[in-house]
C-alpha cells in the first residue's frame, strides 16, 4: 500500500465518524429497546452529552421537547425518547436501526 493510500474504514468506524453529540434535556431513563416497558438499563442526567447512532421507530412518548416515536440508540442495548434529546428538529437525525 502506497503511503497516500487510505485504509478501507469498518461500517462500524463509519458509523462513529458520521455520529454527533447532542444534549439530554431532563433526567431520563435509559432502556434496553425503543420504549418505556422495556427494562430500565440506566439513567441520565440534564445536561449529559449522548452520541445518537442510529434512530428508530418505537412508543411514542411526550417529554420536555415534544411528542414523538422517535427512540435514539445511544449504545449497544441503549435507548432513550428522541423527546429527551436536543436535537434541533422533531424528525430523524441519525441513520435509522
Amino acid at each position: 500500500m502506497s503511503e497516500n493510500a487510505i485504509a478501507p474504514e469498518t461500517a462500524e468506524a463509519i458509523e462513529t465518524a458520521a455520529a454527533k453529540s447532542y444534549p439530554i434535556a431532563a433526567d431520563v431513563n435509559v432502556r434496553s429497546g425503543p420504549g418505556t416497558s422495556y427494562a430500565k438499563v440506566g439513567r441520565l442526567s440534564a445536561g449529559t452529552r449522548v452520541t445518537l447512532y442510529c434512530q428508530r421507530p418505537g412508543e411514542t412518548v411526550t417529554g420536555p421537547t415534544g411528542t414523538s416515536s422517535i427512540w435514539d440508540r445511544i449504545g449497544s442495548g441503549r435507548y432513550v425518547s428522541d423527546t429527551y434529546v436536543r436535537t434541533g428538529s422533531d424528525g430523524y437525525v441519525a441513520p435509522r436501526c
